[in-house]
């Protein structure tokens, strides 16, 4: 599923490069705890967290993740957006919690 059809399917604002919508992932990791990201995640998932802060950024890119989805209505703030388009990677905030935002890509063929 692109980045495209993950922000359509969940109703996300997003902040991105054109070119980023339509990098294509195939699964889906979602979790506040980044230790859990860096040990069970993968480059070819969208992390779906909670979290507010850098490290969330940082980590995705330490696996050359390239989407991150903020759940529950959280904005990122301009030092995340900033750190996200340094490092190519999308951004999507959506109103979902992040079970529904998992079906939601869940039920659109996102899985692994």
């Amino acid at each position: 599923m692109t980045i495209r059809e993950m922000a359509e399917r969940i109703e996300a604002t997003v902040y991105a490069e054109p070119d980023q919508l339509d990098i294509d992932l195939q699964g889906a990791f979602g979790s506040d705890m980044m230790s859990d990201v860096l040990a069970f995640a993968d480059d070819r998932d969208v992390l779906l967290t909670g979290l507010l802060n850098p490290q969330i950024v940082r980590t995705a890119h330490m696996l050359d993740m390239s989407c991150i989805i903020i759940v529950r209505g959280k904005k990122a703030t301009d030092e995340i957006k900033t750190l996200a388009a340094q490092n190519h990677i999308a951004l999507l905030e959506t109103k979902l919690t992040m079970y529904e935002a998992s079906g939601k890509l869940y039920e659109g063929g996102l899985g692994r």
